[in-house]
């Protein structure tokens, strides 16, 4: 794990083994190919994103598959950020986001305390774009203004494997892009001691 500052917030960036995110690939075939079940997972009408298909991992599913996982790269991020050790760790939901040819995700922010998302699939972008900057695809966040010795915007330019993790209140956004493929990814929220995540408490 790496955790960053390129802001105010820290940041952690950390891969997932292929082995897991075939296991979660294969999972959402399973549920695409299960017309009840996708109906029930649906999660699109609670978010924001502007792509063709948002839906809930099932419960059994991520404590089997994730929760120890997510759990022990949090309690790793919050030491080697704090300084502290975390005690309870509850994941609030976790879905999955399928976009495609033009779709994004505008800038919006989450709940709980820790955030993060992380890439299953990451297709061949049809670029026309004659300009050096690459954005196309890729995951803005956003903090604060731009001054002097101090950057407002940090982007990156999502692989297979590749999980952040983030404040929830770290305000984000996925770019459109040109593609006959699919970019799919997943985001979670969790939530932590509340006394390690209220900055105003004593201890």
């Amino acid at each position: 794990m790496q955790v960053i500052s390129p802001f105010g917030p820290k940041i952690a960036k950390l891969k997932f083994s292929n082995k897991l995110i075939k296991k979660i690939n294969l999972e959402v075939e399973k549920i695409l190919n299960k017309k009840k079940l996708l109906k029930k997972l649906d999660y699109s009408k609670k978010l924001v994103g502007q792509v063709k298909q948002e839906f809930q991992l099932p419960k059994t599913f991520i404590k089997k598959n994730l929760e120890k996982i997510i759990s022990n790269e949090v309690k790793k991020y919050i030491y080697q950020t704090l300084g502290k050790k975390v005690k309870k760790i509850s994941i609030k939901n976790f879905w999955i986001v399928r976009q495609f040819n033009n779709e994004y995700n505008p800038i919006h922010y989450h709940d709980g305390h820790i955030s993060g998302v992380g890439y299953l699939k990451i297709p061949k972008f049809i670029s026309k774009n004659k300009k050096k900057s690459k954005i196309d695809g890729t995951i803005d966040f956003i903090n604060g203004n731009k001054m002097f010795l101090s950057d407002s915007i940090y982007n990156h330019q999502p692989k297979v494997g590749d999980v952040i993790l983030f404040p929830h209140y770290l305000m984000h956004t996925a770019y459109p892009f040109k593609s006959n493929e699919e970019r799919r990814s997943f985001s979670f929220n969790l939530e932590i001691d509340s006394k390690i995540a209220n900055v105003f408490s004593n201890e």
